[in-house]
């Protein structure tokens, strides 16, 4: 059965990090584009950034690009995703997401591009 979970959610105060992993499990990574989307209340699921199947292409959402990296290690069947200056505009439940049909080629698309989902982890940033 194919699964992802998420990790690595917490507490942090304005302008520190996180690094978020997604562990794959019944599957395997390689084949899949990977995207992480965060919703929080009252908001849409929102796409935060994407990785091509091969690692070569990422993409990032215009609220994120220059403080977060994701990242993919295939050995290791996991995807990670690092947060730096978090900002009281980023919390939010962090939503992992694998999708054979996404390319991720110029943005992270909409969540209907992605069929398997992780339960998300959630972010929090206060002083």
């Amino acid at each position: 059965q194919l699964q992802l979970v998420e990790s690595g959610g917490g507490l942090v105060q304005p302008g520190g990090s996180l690094r978020l992993s997604c562990a794959a499990s019944g599957f395997t990574l390689n084949y899949y584009t990977i995207g992480w989307f965060r919703q929080a209340p009252g908001k849409e699921r929102e796409g935060v950034s994407c990785i091509s199947t091969g690692g070569g292409r990422t993409n990032y959402s215009d609220s994120v690009k220059g403080r977060f990296t994701i990242s993919r290690d295939n050995a290791k069947n996991t995807v990670y995703l690092k947060m730096n200056s978090l900002k009281s505009a980023d919390p939010a439940v962090y939503y992992c997401t694998a999708s054979i049909f996404a390319r991720c080629v110029k943005e992270v698309g909409g969540p209907n591009e992605y069929t398997d989902w992780g339960q998300g982890t959630q972010v929090t940033v206060s002083s």
